[in-house]
C-alpha cells in the first residue's frame, strides 16, 4: 500500500485530471469528508474492514432516504475502487458491501412487478423500429439509457447483415452477433471523434451477446436509420425534430416513458417504485436472468458491475461460457408468429 497523506484530496485531484466537474468533485468530498468523520479514533481511511461501511451507512437510514443512502453508497464504493487500483488502498471493502445492496435493490418488493408475458406484450405495442430495436436492447442487455446512446455502429457485430454496418472494433472480431460496451466514454469527453454527452457509468468494458430477436430489431432500425451527424456513426439517432443527431439520456427517457404511460406504467409525480423507466428495464433484465440462470456472476458480467472473480471467470471463456447461458435463459419478448 503506497502512502497517501490525505487520500480524498489525491482521490479528488485525479478525479480532475479524469475531466470531472466541480459539482462532481463536491458532492464526492462531502460524502466522503463525512463518512471519515464517522470513524473511530485510530481508524483510517485505507485499514477499515466492510463491516465499517456498513455500519456508517445503516446508521445513515435512520434520517436518510434510501435512494440517498444507495448514492452515498457508490460514491463510497467508487472511491475504494479506485485507490485500490491505483495501489493506494489494499482492497475495496464496498465490493462485499455493493453486492448486498445489488441483491436488495433488485428484490425490492415495493417496486412493480412485471412478468415476462406482460413484458412481450408491451413490447409488442411499439411499432417504430428505433423505438423497439431501443426499447429490446435496453430490456435484453441490462445497459443504461447513457450507455445505449453512447454505442456506435462499429460497438455492434451483426453476421450477415441485410443491411451495412461497417467496420467493427478490434474486441468484436471473431465475436459475431454481439455487441460492445465501453467504460469509457464520459460527459465532456471526446470519443472516437465525438465529444460526449453521457458517461458511461461500467466498470469494465464489456461483451454482450445479441440474440435473434435482438438482430433483428436492429437490422430493422438500421434498415430506415437516417445518415447521422456525427462522423462516429451513432447506432441511436433522432428522427424526430433532431433529425440525425446522436439520441440524449433525456431522449431515451422520454421515448420510452411515452410508451410506458400509454400502458399504465408510468404516471406523472409517482415514484421509481411504480414508474416504468430506463432503468426499470436494468432491473427486469437482472431479476429474471438472474432468476433463469441462478448464476449472479454471469449476471454481475453483462452488467458491467466491478467484481474481480467474474474477471477471471467469465472474461477469459467469454465465447463459451457467457454466450451459451445467456441464450439459453434470456426471454422472448418478440413473437413474430
Amino acid at each position: 500500500m503506497s502512502t497517501v497523506e490525505d487520500p480524498i484530496a489525491y482521490f479528488l485531484e485525479d478525479m480532475a485530471y479524469h475531466g470531472r466537474s466541480q459539482r462532481t468533485r463536491d458532492a464526492y468530498e462531502r460524502v466522503l469528508r463525512r463518512f471519515e468523520a464517522s470513524l473511530d479514533d485510530g481508524s483510517d481511511l485505507g485499514s477499515i474492514s466492510h463491516r465499517d461501511c456498513l455500519a456508517w451507512l445503516s446508521e445513515l437510514r435512520g434520517g436518510t432516504a434510501e435512494s440517498t443512502v444507495a448514492s452515498y453508497a457508490s460514491y463510497l464504493h467508487r472511491f475504494y475502487a479506485y485507490m485500490n487500483e491505483v495501489g493506494v488502498f489494499d482492497e475495496n471493502p464496498m465490493t462485499l458491501v455493493m453486492e448486498e445492496l445489488d441483491e436488495q435493490i433488485t428484490t425490492d418488493p415495493n417496486r412493480r412487478d412485471i412478468s415476462i408475458p406482460e413484458m412481450e406484450t408491451f413490447v409488442q405495442s411499439v411499432k417504430h423500429p428505433l423505438d423497439r430495436a431501443l426499447i429490446v436492447l435496453l430490456l435484453k442487455s441490462g445497459i443504461r439509457a447513457g450507455e445505449a446512446c453512447n454505442l456506435d455502429l462499429r460497438d455492434i457485430h451483426i453476421s450477415d447483415a441485410p443491411v451495412p454496418t461497417g467496420p467493427v472494433r478490434p474486441q468484436l472480431d471473431g465475436r459475431p452477433d454481439s455487441l460492445f460496451v465501453s467504460q469509457n466514454p464520459q460527459r465532456g469527453n471526446e470519443t472516437n471523434g465525438e465529444q460526449r454527452g453521457s458517461s458511461n457509468k461500467r466498470k469494465r468494458d464489456t461483451v454482450i451477446p445479441i440474440d435473434g430477436e435482438l438482430r433483428q430489431v436492429l437490422i430493422d432500425w438500421l434498415a430506415i436509420r437516417p445518415d447521422p451527424r456525427s462522423t462516429a456513426e451513432p447506432l441511436f439517432v433522432s428522427t424526430a425534430r433532431n433529425w440525425g443527431q446522436r439520441l440524449t439520456g433525456s431522449d431515451v427517457h422520454h421515448l420510452v416513458t411515452s410508451h410506458t404511460r400509454e400502458q399504465g406504467w408510468y404516471k406523472s409525480g409517482a415514484g421509481a417504485g411504480e414508474n416504468v423507466t430506463p432503468h426499470y428495464f436494468r432491473h427486469f433484465f437482472t431479476t429474471h436472468l438472474r432468476d433463469r440462470t441462478g448464476d449472479r456472476g454471469i449476471v454481475k458480467y453483462l452488467r458491467g458491475d466491478v467484481a474481480t472473480d467474474v474477471i477471471d471467470t467469465y472474461t477469459h471463456n467469454w465465447g463459451d461460457r457467457v454466450r451459451e447461458v445467456y441464450e439459453r435463459n434470456i426471454y422472448s419478448l418478440v413473437d413474430e408468429s
